[in-house]
């Protein structure tokens, strides 16, 4: 399987620059199931393998969504020190009011003008889902919920959440806020792999606060689901992000523009079952192992190959397997000189028409800038590449 793929691979390069490679990346997707959600993405934790994809970057409301990007902030300010978990702070008569007991939204009654510690906070928003405790937090750590919210975005930016923007802590209506299915898999994926200890609050049972009893606002939890939330925003429809593992398996998952409650149970416990259960592992590269050949122009050579910096695998389906292509993409033309173990290109792993995953391809060797007939012999096959 890996030679046969390895010569595709070797075959693509060339045909590729041929056909403007760099067209490559808007290929749409297929989706593999059908379901009900308007916006839906799920990638398998280990490899990084998409195993389904709709309309991933099409933007929707956050709604209470949006609290797992306030967790974000107060667990990485947990892990650099800036606050600790015994860290406390007031509860203001905005944050009482606006998410607190008198709000009638989701709330952990914290007591206004009481004092609540990070550790319980955190608790309260993953737990309870609640408003009050990200409005102190926001207040606490920024002096404003509007300036937290501009934390919240530049974060998610750091974390490669390209579509995402956020107004406020809490995911309460605004007119700003979005975010996409593909974004919130992206932050699902560091919360856990970040977490540490800490990630155990999502799947909590209960919380008692203020002498008031709850249980764990995720009705999604259990087989196998032991993270993330839910959303709801008017006119949008209910959405989710789910963590999910089985048999050592994990995957990450967001469905949004679902129509009630009980679809988005549903579809939720369903994709999930299907991710994790009707896919197979395949081992393609190893780890510095060649993938293929692309041209050097000016240089001492006028090819270098490429490798990966990694164990490359992707799972593919169990039943009606298509068949694995490769196709390399770099910005063209290559100009030497290069040193090795540079990031010249991006490998693009296929199964049929759907990109799978994309892996960095790094140069192998150095090559040294050529003399002047080797530069003038790489500009005429530029020009002439360039024709063609």
């Amino acid at each position: 399987m890996r030679e046969t793929i390895k010569r595709y691979l070797r075959s693509a390069v060339l045909a590729a620059v041929c056909l403007n490679i760099g067209a490559v990346a808007a290929n749409a997707q297929t989706a593999p199931v059908v379901t009900k959600a308007q916006q839906a993405y799920m990638i398998d934790a280990e490899t990084g393998t998409v195993l389904l994809s709709v309309n991933e970057n099409t933007p929707f409301p956050p709604a209470s969504l949006a609290k797992l990007m306030t967790v974000e902030l107060v667990v990485s300010a947990l892990s650099k020190g800036e606050v600790s978990p015994e860290t406390s702070y007031p509860v203001s008569e905005y944050a009482w009011r606006t998410g607190g007991a008198p709000s009638r939204t989701s709330t952990m009654f914290a007591a206004l003008k009481s004092s609540v510690s990070i550790n319980d906070l955190l608790t309260g928003i993953i737990v309870q889902n609640a408003n009050d405790g990200c409005l102190i937090v926001a207040e606490g750590m920024a002096g404003s919920d509007g300036a937290f919210a501009k934390r919240m975005t530049a974060r998610a930016k750091e974390l490669g959440m390209a579509n995402s923007s956020f107004a406020n802590s809490t995911g309460l209506p605004d007119q700003v806020s979005q975010t996409t299915a593909k974004d919130m898999v992206v932050l699902a994926s560091h919360i856990h792999r970040s977490f540490g200890d800490r990630y155990g609050l999502f799947s909590k049972p209960d919380f008692e606060w203020n002498r008031i009893f709850q249980r764990n606002k995720n009705s999604l939890l259990g087989n196998g689901i032991d993270g993330m939330g839910l959303g709801f925003a008017e006119g949008q429809g209910f959405s989710t992000v789910v963590s999910a593992e089985r048999d050592s398996r994990r995957i990450y998952l967001a469905l949004a523009g679902l129509p009630d409650d009980k679809t988005r149970q549903e579809e939720a416990r369903r994709v999930v079952e299907w991710g994790l259960t009707a896919f197979e592992k395949r081992n393609l590269f190893k780890d510095r192992e060649a993938v293929g050949t692309i041209a050097v122009y000016g240089g001492a050579v006028s090819s270098i190959d490429l490798a990966v910096h990694e164990d490359v695998s992707v799972l593919v389906p169990i039943n009606n397997p298509e068949r694995l292509s490769g196709r390399i993409v770099y910005n063209w033309p290559l100009n030497a000189p290069l040193e090795a173990d540079h990031k010249a290109a991006t490998l693009r792993i296929f199964s049929g028409e759907k990109l799978l995953r994309e892996v960095p391809l790094y140069t192998q060797q150095a090559v040294a800038k050529g003399t002047l007939t080797q530069n003038a012999t790489g500009a005429l096959k530029e020009l002439l590449f360039f024709w063609l």
